[in-house]
């Protein structure tokens, strides 16, 4: 997703152009040039989102947004609610901002929304008797972490990609569900159905494996934020040593020809494998460990047990 800012905004997001871009946009603008941004979205059927930094006095025949994304950024109140009555009224969907500057991570996000992918689908083969998404940590299931830190960490949609009705009622309505009928083919089927899930506007999604418990909105955050930064590569990942990196991963949409194009039990790694210039690999909070059999389960609740409530006196 390009974004075009027009005029003088010194906003340092990836995709950032000062031309007038060819395909898909959204477009950044200040108040004062708003005449000419609404002259360039009744004429760009493909800007799909507009965002206004500090707001003229009037407001303006808007009815050329209807059907798009409109972002709001001013620090008086009064003006703020009045534009966003005035769009609610002509059908747009919006969001504000009270700020006297323009917020730099908050415009990143609106303009480059993420969602989350959590892949759940999987058979659990090495924990005998179980399903191990299920298996509790810090008193939920571990499916439940994965969901909370995708939405705490600042995920737009979140979608969980489940195979049986245990993890579909484990999710008990704190995400999107999407059943996978294929899931024993492998994990491509399951992230291929995720991504396809998500809305239009999803810029790019961060793929979730569901039993990484250690995983907490932190490091989402922080793999958005760098995704979001100008001159980043199509990917981003959690870095590890000697040069590795693991999931959670962010994806540009870009990318995602060529993982719906996946068979068997491949996922992103194999299209990153051997191809450093697509990938950036970042320090991020947390542990991404994942929980595969019961030894590495009670590693884990060891290392971290469940803190008992504190009885009062």
């Amino acid at each position: 997703m390009t974004v075009f800012v027009m005029g003088d905004l010194d906003l340092a997001v990836r995709g950032r152009t000062y031309r007038e871009p060819e395909g898909p946009h959204s477009l950044v603008v200040r108040g004062t040039d708003l005449d000419s941004a609404l002259q360039h979205l009744a004429s760009r059927a493909d800007c799909t989102a507009l965002a206004i930094v500090g707001l003229p006095e009037a407001v303006p025949d808007m009815s050329s947004m209807a059907g798009r994304r409109l972002l709001l950024v001013d620090g008086d109140n009064q003006r703020l609610r009045e534009f966003a009555e005035s769009a609610i009224r002509a059908g747009i969907e919006v969001e504000w901002i009270r700020s006297a500057r323009p917020p730099y991570e908050r415009l990143a996000s609106a303009l480059l929304p993420v969602g989350a992918v959590i892949l759940a689908a999987g058979s659990s083969s090495r924990m005998p008797g179980s399903q191990k998404l299920l298996l509790e940590f810090d008193g939920k299931p571990m499916v439940r972490h994965a969901m909370e830190s995708a939405a705490e960490g600042g995920c737009h949609q979140v979608v969980v990609v489940y195979a049986t009705d245990d993890v579909r009622d484990a999710v008990d309505g704190g995400a999107e569900l999407i059943h996978n009928p294929k899931a024993s083919t492998g994990m491509a089927s399951s992230l291929q159905v995720g991504l396809r899930a998500m809305r239009d506007e999803i810029a790019a999604a961060v793929v979730l494996l569901g039993d990484q418990p250690l995983v907490g909105s932190r490091t989402i955050a922080a793999l958005m934020r760098a995704w979001r930064r100008e001159g980043s590569r199509p990917a981003v990942a959690v870095a590890q040593a000697r040069g590795e990196w693991a999931p959670p991963v962010v994806l540009a949409r870009e990318l995602w020809s060529e993982l719906v194009a996946l068979k068997g039990d491949a996922g992103a790694r194999q299209i990153l494998q051997g191809h450093p210039e697509l990938l950036d690999m970042v320090p991020a909070p947390g542990r991404p460990d994942d929980i595969d059999t019961p030894e590495d389960y009670a590693k884990i609740v060891r290392l971290f047990p469940r803190k008992k409530p504190r009885q009062r006196a």
